[in-house]
């Protein structure tokens, strides 16, 4: 949150209080508790009259991690839900000198300065990676009169700030104001599906800010040289993380907020979906599954988008009987073409669904604070939304979706998740309605992947999820939500995609052509060729059908090329898999990321690693050119093209013309993915 006017002054109609320095301590066995008065300084008992204090909690929930939490005044926070963090009880170091205060967790040290200011300087293994000075804490009142806790780390010269979730702008974040909060906003704004209070700095350090509900950074777009963060209440924990490399941190975070599981290996083939509100049945079903058969283009999953339900039903789970007069019938067809199939559902309930009644009788819905359910119509009629606080309600959503397994279904498209109310609404456990605003996805999530962990095995279990938070890395695979069929639309998911991989989530997949809109058959090839080297591909849309043919036969040519060269890197992408889910390090790579030392690495958001092995620089132009940088992989080898066999020295940039059936997908000096 902005609150000030220039370097001097204080927006109109706000307030803020300054924490002055430390006037007193108190030192445990593992937490280190500070008293800093607002203001200025104390220098006798009278002073501490009238004026209020900040207290300062210092403690570590890993090695590598110390986590500072602001408090003002005291609050019951029983009611509000709460990421879960795998803390394991370090052994802490806390020394006192003349002059500072020091807190160390593994590697990782917290020298906290006595004196007339208050100076908090981070230092792994001996190096400083942050830093947080002169008036950084401080408590601030807005317009509306709400209270708000904001700290500041300094932003260095050539520091870099990356992650925050699934972010549609600028891949380096400096400069930006970001709000955490899930909206349903498509891809071509600052809004965003997926919001991560986590972010990494090029100088080695970490932030992650514990609190699921509306945290505001500022990335040096309040005070250029700082990084600001904020939260609504009366406090705020925040962690520091420290490492060696920005992939030593990703995996100390994941470590804390859990890590991907490995997916089924089905998962890497190519998805068909029928698409959003095209009109299908089964006839068309088969007849697309057949089609890409004939033309010997390996599909392995297909999709069954919102219309298999009736409209205006959304969600009652079950099949519309005039176009699928025999679901089970239909299921056992695609398996024995030897397909999985997936199907789509989100948590609201509209008032036409045979499950609305059902579920305003039992209380399992979101409801108004005077008792009766919320309701609104922007998306379905009169909808409701499943509460997910309940465990009764938790359960009764869950039956019907084993009912579905029963019937065939093998897993679920997650969508939706990030319309959630905040104002007049309660929930069964008494969460705090906002807090829940960003958590809601995760209880969604979790609710369908664990049935399909209970009915297909963990080996089997896999979503596709739009909406995420913290932790949503555990309820895999998440796709990049509603974008447009034009190139800078395809420039902006990759951006996104590689600022969520910044931010502890391992697998990532989009819509190929787009989303809105009739991609041109120019546009379908590239997109083609980019979303079947990414983690996982799938054809989606809106009103257009996405299946090749419809594109040319040259689109079908490169679908079945670009298709059977993904089904050759499945062993290696396998590998690449259980890399993810050892360390927490993306399938998909940002090229800082895996060449950290590399300077030139540090802004490119058009190429990226797949894997530690492979470099792919997607074709953006129409005139098939693309501008691509090869780093120094450490020996000063050349690179090769995996398709045309073609050598490229690093450390340079190239600009070169591609048809539709190669692009600038490079092999590392002494790999063979192709033999993983």
């Amino acid at each position: 949150m902005k609150f000030l006017n220039g370097g001097w002054l204080i927006r109109d109609g706000c307030s803020v209080k300054y924490a002055a320095n430390i006037y007193t301590a108190d030192i445990e066995a593992d937490r280190l508790t500070l008293f800093c008065p607002f203001g200025s300084p104390i220098y006798n008992p009278g002073m501490t009259l009238d004026g209020g204090i900040l207290t300062i909690e210092v403690t570590s929930p890993r090695e590598d991690v110390i986590t500072t939490r602001l408090v003002n005044f005291r609050e019951d926070r029983s009611h509000c839900p709460k990421f879960h963090l795998n803390e394991t009880a370090p052994k802490v170091e806390i020394a006192e000198t003349d002059d500072a205060w020091t807190f160390t967790s593994g590697k990782l040290t917290l020298t906290i300065a006595k004196g007339e200011q208050i100076d908090f300087a981070y230092a792994y293994d001996g190096k400083p990676v942050a830093h947080s000075g002169w008036r950084a804490k401080a408590l601030v009142t807005d317009p509306e009169g709400r209270l708000h806790v904001s700290d500041q780390l300094d932003l260095g010269v050539g520091e870099k700030i990356y992650g925050l979730g699934e972010r549609f702008t600028a891949f380096v974040k400096n400069g930006q104001s970001v709000e955490i909060w899930n909206e349903d906003g498509g891809t071509g704004t600052e809004q965003a599906y997926k919001n991560v209070p986590f972010y990494l700095s090029n100088r080695n350090y970490g932030l992650f800010v514990d609190n699921p509900g509306k945290v505001e950074f500022e990335i040096g777009s309040e005070r250029v040289s700082r990084v600001q963060f904020s939260v609504p209440g009366q406090e705020m924990a925040y962690s520091v993380i420290g490492g060696h490399s920005m992939k030593e941190i990703l995996g100390t975070y994941t470590a804390l907020t859990g890590r991907a599981p490995l997916v089924p290996d089905w998962s890497y083939g190519l998805w068909l979906s029928t698409s959003f509100t095209t009109d299908y049945d089964e006839k068309a079903v088969l007849g697309f599954v057949d089609g890409m058969a004939e033309r010997h283009i390996p599909l392995s999953v297909f999709h069954f988008d919102c219309r298999w339900m009736k409209e205006l039903e959304w969600c009652n789970f079950e099949w519309d009987a005039t176009k699928f007069p025999d679901p089970e019938g239909l299921l056992k067809k695609l398996h024995e073409r030897g397909l999985k199939n997936c199907v789509w559902i989100n948590p609201y309930i509209g008032q036409k669904s045979r499950l609305f009644k059902e579920g305003a009788e039992h209380g399992y819905f979101i409801k108004r604070t005077d008792g009766s359910v919320w309701q609104w119509d922007k998306w379905q009629a009169g909808m409701a939304i499943v509460d997910f606080t309940n465990p009764d309600a938790v359960a009764w959503y869950q039956g019907y979706l084993k009912e579905l397994v029963a019937m065939g279904v093998d897993c679920f498209k997650t969508d939706f998740g990030e319309r959630i109310p905040t104002e007049g609404v309660q929930y069964f456990d008494g969460s705090d309605p906002e807090l829940m605003h960003n958590y809601y996805t995760q209880l969604y999530n979790k609710a369908v992947y664990d049935v399909l962990v209970e009915t297909k095995g963990a080996d089997q279990a896999i979503l596709f999820a739009r909406s995420a938070t913290v932790g949503g890395q555990q309820y895999p695979v998440h796709w990049g939500g509603d974008c447009s069929s034009n190139y800078p639309s395809m420039a902006e998911s990759l951006r996104a995609g590689l600022s969520f991989g910044m931010s502890g989530f391992g697998y990532w997949s989009h819509d190929i052509a787009g989303f809105e809109d009739r991609p041109t058959p120019d546009l379908y090839k590239r997109w083609t060729q980019f979303g079947l080297l990414s983690s996982h591909s799938r054809y989606h849309g809106s009103t257009e059908y996405k299946v090749p043919w419809l594109y040319g036969e040259e689109a079908v040519d490169v679908c079945r090329e670009f298709v059977e060269l993904k089904r050759r890197l499945v062993p290696y992408l396998e590998r690449m898999a259980q890399e993810t889910h050892d360390t927490g390090l993306p399938m998909m790579r940002s090229m800082v990321l895996e060449f950290q030392d590399d300077r030139t690495c540090e802004d490119i958001d058009t190429q990226y690693m797949l894997g530690d092995d492979i470099l792919v620089a997607p074709v953006f132009d129409e005139e098939g050119i693309a501008t691509f940088y090869v780093p120094d992989a450490g020996d000063g080898m050349p690179w090769r093209n995996l398709i045309t066999g073609t050598e490229y020295e690093p450390g340079c940039w190239y600009t070169e013309r591609y048809d539709y059936h190669t692009l600038p997908v490079l092999v590392r000096p002494g790999a063979d993915p192709l033999n993983a």
